[in-house]
């Protein structure tokens, strides 16, 4: 079996120390898009973790796209994480929540300030359908219905040099999606209705304007939370 360059780890945060040195390992070059890892006790070995630890690094890297694991095949680094940088950068970050929100805000102001210069009738519909969706049930769990919101409108950029972005973007909202305890359904329909407006009046400034204020809020609640648990 290949022998890999790891230091042992025996910090407090342990799942994402060993997501660190998995990506590590990437960068460096020890693992190349393709290669498959240790197996799960090899590597449990050689980073001194637990079973639970290591399962919750991997998950981690797996939900980033960085490497896909395969029943009965073993885990493998994904064959285009050389091509999307930002992702690995993200997976180094991923628990540090205040950075995670504000590559979510650095994203979306963005994409939704072009959108709105671009954006054609079909995608304002589609945007308009998830808002409906979310009206006509407030009480389920419209977590999917919000990421596909956010999705329609950073694609409505119509941007293929930041396309690679986009799955970057929608990361980042899975995370903070998360970290959500409780919906507000009547302050996500005022917010996403506004933005909504904003886009299909093709008004860049409002368009800012209001996702700022959305995700503004957004960022407040989580971190409010987040603040509590500590």
């Amino acid at each position: 079996m290949k022998e890999y360059t790891m230091n042992t780890i025996r910090r407090s945060t342990l799942s994402q120390q060993v997501l660190e040195q998995i990506i590590f390992m990437i960068t460096s070059g020890q693992l190349k898009p393709g290669d498959k890892l240790p197996a799960e006790m090899a590597l449990m070995e050689q980073l001194d973790v637990s079973r639970p630890v290591l399962r919750e690094a991997l998950g981690s890297l797996e939900t980033l796209e960085i490497i896909t694991r395969r029943p009965r095949s073993g885990t493998f680094v994904n064959d285009k994480v050389g091509s999307s940088p930002f992702k690995a950068m993200l997976a180094l970050s991923i628990n540090n929540i205040p950075a995670v929100i504000e590559a979510r805000m650095t994203l979306e102001l963005g994409l939704v300030t072009i959108a709105a210069e671009k954006i054609s009738d079909d995608q304002l519909e589609k945007i308009k359908e998830t808002i409906d969706r979310i009206q006509e049930n407030p009480n389920s769990d419209y977590g999917k219905l919000d990421k596909e919101f956010h999705r329609l409108i950073a694609q409505s950029a119509n941007n293929p040099v930041v396309e690679g972005m986009i799955d970057s973007l929608l990361i980042t909202h899975e995370k903070t999606d998360s970290l959500i305890t409780y919906r507000e359904p009547s302050i996500t329909i005022e917010h996403h209705l506004a933005i909504y407006e904003a886009l299909r009046k093709r008004d860049p400034h409002e368009s800012f304007t209001q996702m700022y204020k959305h995700l503004k809020y957004v960022r407040k609640k989580i971190l409010d939370d987040f603040e509590k648990e500590k």
